[in-house]
């Protein structure tokens, strides 16, 4: 299969650069997979679409300030990286980090850069000390956590998105009811989703269940090979608590639906499923989920709509059907639907 299989045109006034005025007042296509029939409807229809012992699982990974600029010791040149999670230091008092980095093949082992705050007072000092392929291992000369990058990193806006990111995105980029910090993406799916609106699902009977994937290269890493089955997913962390286990075994058992709240719900779901038990604990993955996977767990699932050519939407393609998917994707260009992080939902059932 080829990757050129999952390409569509899209226009670039239809890529979100912001999030709606008010979170979740955007607009929702459903999708009858078996049918093949669509409708146009709002995100706050939710409640009245789902039905009654519906079990909508989110993943409530928190998004660290993952981005970060440096300036070469050498050169003089600034360089961005994106810091996708830490690892260990050989340096006493410092940390390591697994990053991204543009231009990875001229960042060598032995470069220096510099790290500035306000006012030009410098916060850090770093050294690439190794990595493979599309990563770089950063080492800190000073403990760099999640408490540090709140302070100085930026949210980690994706590419797409071409601008610089706001305080607002500080709140915006982030599900309401995140918890763990590990991701260095949002899981976006979960963005239109308010405390009043859950409140609303579950007066429906719609109840919630929350499990984390740490969202990293596994997720938004594109798809760069002529042919899909050549593509290699990177690994990502995942964990599922005794409690929520629990629910949605129950779920599955009473013959109720498993709806998963984005794509990367549905990777440890069906990571995690075996046989009607789901895995506790902490677990990981590097499932690629395409055309002729058959799906164990999820029975719906609530989305956005996906890049060109990207594993999510190879995944929306497996779970509904690539030619039923194109096609509800064209409608939604025609339709003007906004797209990618900050854009309109689609329900698949």
């Amino acid at each position: 299969m080829k990757t050129s299989d999952f390409f569509f045109g899209l226009p670039s006034h239809l890529i979100a650069q912001y999030p709606p005025e008010q979170r979740g007042h955007s607009r929702l296509m459903t999708l009858d997979r078996k049918t093949g029939k669509r409708r146009h409807c709002a995100v706050a229809d939710l409640p009245r679409l789902l039905v009654p012992g519906d079990l909508l699982v989110f993943n409530d990974s928190r998004v660290r300030k993952a981005r970060i600029a440096g300036v070469s010791e050498t050169s003089g040149a600034k360089v961005e990286f994106l810091l996708l999670s830490p690892c260990p230091s050989a340096r006493a008092g410092g940390s390591a980090w697994k990053t991204l980095v543009r231009r990875s093949r001229r960042r060598r082992s032995g470069s220096r850069y510099m790290f500035y705050g306000e006012e030009g007072r410098e916060i850090a000092r770093a050294e690439i000390t190794g990595g493979e392929g599309e990563y770089r291992v950063l080492e800190f000369d000073r403990r760099v956590d999640d408490e540090w990058l709140d302070r100085y990193g930026h949210i980690p806006l994706p590419p797409y998105i071409r601008r610089e990111d706001t305080p607002a995105d500080a709140e915006r980029y982030q599900t309401v009811y995140a918890a763990a910090h590990g991701s260095a993406a949002a899981p976006t799916a979960g963005l239109h989703f308010t405390g009043e609106l859950l409140g609303r699902l579950a007066e429906a009977g719609i109840e919630s269940a929350f499990i984390t994937l740490h969202v990293g290269l596994g997720t938004f890493l594109p798809v760069r090979g002529e042919y899909v089955e050549d593509h290699v997913m990177h690994e990502e962390q995942f964990s599922i608590d005794e409690e929520n286990a629990a629910k949605i075994e129950g779920t599955k058992a009473a013959g109720r639906r498993l709806v998963a709240v984005g794509t990367t719900s549905v990777r440890a779901l069906e990571s995690a499923w075996d046989s009607g038990v789901l895995r506790r604990g902490q677990g990981a993955t590097s499932i690629f989920i395409r055309p002729g996977y058959h799906f164990k767990a999820v029975e719906a699932l609530f989305t956005n709509f996906h890049t060109p050519e990207s594993t999510l939407l190879m995944l929306a393609a497996a779970f509904a059907g690539r030619e039923l998917i194109l096609e509800s994707y064209a409608e939604a260009v025609r339709e003007n639907y906004r797209f990618f992080s900050y854009g309109d939902a689609m329900l698949i059932e």
